[in-house]
């Protein structure tokens, strides 16, 4: 086996102390010319790349870097519209505070628990979209500041940013219900893992992750106030993706009497939404009105832009990271205010 070169090797190839070799790499400025040169000569011989980053952050005990983890796959962060908004104001808070940003993504928990110990970061922000529990457990025996987004349950001890999800629903399911639409659909992000379809009031009320129940429970109170009761607006679980929003709308419209309105719980299932129904010929709003949930930039460049409950997603993410470069070892819960935005995806239903 290969010996591991050390800086006490290179120290003594060169006559110098340990310190003085020390010096040479992380204080070059201290250190005279010829000195330098020598111990750099006797590196070289040596094989010998300089001393271990990782020991040198460690003992400095900053080292001015947040970590943004997720049990998602990494494309995550890249591919869904609300997470690159939220990746955005977590940049340029970084940007102001001067501090780097590494992620931290794993297929599959052996390795997500390994990337958040491994990390070389000053704290968190946890992007709760699966497997949040376990996030928070992982990286509270990393012993640094934490910021939870979208946790499945409350817990007074973890600091959290978010919002209302049942204010902001029943906003939303208000106005639609205003315009004066009595069929309507609910297509919510996932309750459980690994389902979709039509879910019943059971499975509504055992879901494991929060935020979908509570705008499910936002929307219905909104209609509830307009007189429309929960029986007649039927909820399909979707993944936030195309194949399961498709199939939802495909149960939905086959019905001899399809909704005149949907309320998607995400901006990206409403644009799925809004691209299946123009493919077979379905006029938004003249028949369907679509209303979103979140405020992502490219709701306003669908076709028709898309009316939504905004989130402030860049906010979100820039008060996270504050939280964690303003730790004072107690937990800090931010709930900011949501939006309604009515643009051209929402009018009054067609005439009877």
């Amino acid at each position: 086996m290969t010996r591991i070169v050390r800086l006490s090797d290179v120290a003594k190839a060169a006559g110098v102390s340990q310190g003085t070799a020390s010096n040479v790499f992380n204080r070059p400025d201290i250190v005279r010319k010829e000195v330098r040169e020598r111990v750099e000569a006797a590196a070289r011989e040596l094989g010998y790349a300089g001393p271990d980053p990782k020991g040198r952050l460690l003992r400095a005990g900053k080292v001015n870097a947040i970590g943004v983890a997720t049990a998602e796959p990494l494309s995550y962060f890249f591919e869904d519209p609300f997470a690159r908004v939220l990746m955005a104001g977590i940049a340029s808070a970084c940007d102001m505070q001067g501090a780097g940003i590494s992620l931290v993504s794993a297929a599959n928990e052996e390795k997500l628990a390994w990337n958040i110990q491994s990390a070389i970061v000053d704290g968190f922000v946890l992007f709760c979209v699966e497997g949040g529990n376990r996030l928070v457990e992982l990286t509270r025996d990393r012993k640094l500041p934490f910021v939870a987004l979208g946790l499945e349950h409350e817990d007074a001890s973890v600091s959290m940013v978010g919002i209302d999800d049942r204010a902001g629903a029943a906003a939303i399911a208000g106005h639609v219900a205003d315009l004066g639409h009595r069929r309507l659909a609910i297509l919510s992000l996932q309750l459980v893992d690994g389902r979709t379809g039509l879910v019943t009031d059971a499975e509504i009320a055992s879901a494991i992750y929060h935020n979908s129940r509570y705008r499910i429970e936002g929307y219905r109170a909104g209609l509830a106030e307009r007189g429309i009761a929960a029986a007649g607006v039927p909820v399909y679980e979707t993944e936030n993706d195309r194949i399961s929003v498709d199939a939802a709308l495909a149960s939905l419209f086959a019905s001899p009497e399809p909704p005149t309105a949907l309320l998607c719980m995400s901006d990206r299932i409403a644009l799925f939404a809004l691209e299946w129904l123009a493919a077979r010929g379905i006029a938004v709003p003249g028949t369907v009105s679509v209303a979103g949930f979140d405020g992502v930039p490219e709701g306003l460049l669908s076709n028709p832009p898309l009316t939504t409950m905004a989130q402030p997603i860049a906010e979100i993410g820039r008060m996270a990271v504050q939280s964690i470069f303003e730790d004072a070892g107690e937990p800090r819960h931010l709930r900011l205010d949501v939006s309604l935005t009515i643009r051209g995806s929402t009018a009054p239903p067609p005439a009877a």
